[in-house]
């Protein structure tokens, strides 16, 4: 799989393209007030506003002018807003896609080049107003939270725990999109998984944990799982919420506490198609040698029915580099790639929700190859310690390789229908030709 290393000279063009939208913009100059805060609006505050993780705010002028040439290189660099997936390779479209355009980035370019000027007060849109809700990706109807904080010690090894909450659901309801996110503390939770636990659960499904049935989970900048229309998962009256939480010291005392946010279909709406994730190509036999750079590792997994993939999302520890995800078809006849995060960052574990027309159809017999990539040099500024070994591993001082990957089942039927359907989309002709 070359296709990521080809990312170098795409990157070449997109630098390219962005320097022509600067050099070509219009001749008057660009301000805050009237071009950079409607940008910092919709893409940014967010997050970066009071009482988030953010390191600052840019709700003002005031604000954002002493980081104006950071902001530069971190937009141009494309490091922010968050987004690592290479949209020049493989499925290129996404429902949550958070980037920002060449105009944008060339506008603050511009604005900075420029001086960072402040403009005309005037032209200052209305501040953007944030509610709750905006804490999370989606809007949920049900939001189960740990009944208490967890005092993480300043000192502490890390450690596992499970916490089981009733949320009192009192009768059948689907899941729409899901979310499970810190509410105190992201520092010290490495990681959280939700899973359902019902007393009716059938005793041998292997998808059944001691913890339940997996639900979602959380990691350093996850965002939400947001389902496709007429897809779902049947949460059942009377079940239980499982959190199991890895949490880590920090130097400080701190407390911590987790909620799951769930959006749901209206009531007595039942999906056709019942949403499923779970890991893909996990390679457990991780040998990272010490001060090694582009150590290659692969992974595999067979689906064993026809399938629709939803979205994509890779996961290592800090030693991270870059992640692929290919199809490789029955028999070898065919190998397609999926997605590439060539940039890969430990601080943003993000779900790539693939657009409605892109989705992967993909036949019976399919095998996913998932490759990794890991930096345990001096190069790696995340990197805790170039000097050490490292394998597969729960703590955040380890790693792991593997792609956490949503889809649906099809029937034979169901598949050549749906493929039928892209074929037809894909050949019909556009306006104007």
């Amino acid at each position: 799989m070359r296709t990521i290393w080809k990312r170098r000279d795409l990157g070449v063009l997109s630098v390219l393209l962005v320097f022509i939208m600067v050099n070509t913009a219009a001749a008057q100059q660009v301000t805050f007030t009237k071009d950079v805060a409607p940008i910092l609006q919709e893409k940014c505050q967010v997050c970066h506003r009071p009482g988030t993780f953010a390191p600052m705010s840019l709700l003002t002028y005031e604000e954002a002018r002493p980081w104006a040439k950071a902001i530069r290189e971190k937009v141009f660099a494309r490091e922010m807003p968050p987004w690592h997936i290479d949209k020049n390779v493989g499925v290129r479209h996404f429902k949550n896609d958070r980037s920002l355009s060449d105009q944008q980035i060339g506008t603050i370019v511009k604005w900075v080049d420029g001086g960072a000027p402040g403009g005309n007060p005037a032209d200052m849109p209305p501040p953007r107003e944030f509610e709750d809700q905006d804490k999370w990706h989606i809007t949920p109807d049900l939001v189960v939270e740990l009944p208490k904080d967890i005092i993480v010690p300043a000192k502490w090894p890390d450690r596992w725990i499970d916490v089981e909450v009733d949320p009192g659901l009192t009768e059948d309801r689907y899941i729409l999109a899901i979310e499970t996110k810190p509410t105190k503390g992201f520092r010290v939770v490495h990681h959280a998984v939700t899973s359902m636990k019902h007393d009716d659960d059938p005793p041998g499904d292997t998808r059944v944990t001691a913890q339940g049935t997996f639900l979602n989970e959380y990691a350093l900048g996850k965002n939400a799982d947001v389902f496709p229309d007429g897809a779902g998962r049947l949460m059942k009256a009377g079940t239980r919420i499982s959190f199991n939480l890895h949490l880590h010291a920090i130097g400080q005392e701190t407390a911590a506490n987790v909620a799951l946010g769930l959006k749901f279909y209206p009531k007595g709406y039942v999906p056709k198609f019942v949403e499923i994730t779970e890991h893909a190509g996990d390679q457990p036999d991780l040998d990272i040698p010490a001060n090694t750079n582009d150590v290659r590792s692969e992974g595999y997994t067979t689906l064993t029915k026809p399938a629709r993939i939803l979205s994509f999302q890779p996961h290592m520890h800090n030693r991270g580099k870059a992640q692929c995800m290919e199809a490789i078809y029955p028999g070898g006849r065919k190998v397609e790639t999926l997605s590439c995060v060539s940039n890969y960052q430990f601080a943003w574990h993000l779900v790539y929700l693939y657009a409605e027309d892109e989705q992967p159809l993909l036949p019976a017999g399919t095998t996913l190859h998932v490759v990794s990539w890991h930096n345990n040099s001096a190069s790696n500024r995340f990197n805790p310690d170039p000097d050490n070994l490292v394998t597969f591993g729960q703590r955040t001082i380890d790693d792991m390789a593997f792609a956490w990957i949503s889809y649906y089942y099809l029937s034979d039927e169901e598949y050549k229908q749906q493929l039928e359907e892209r074929k037809a989309k894909q050949q019909k002709p556009t306006a104007g030709n």
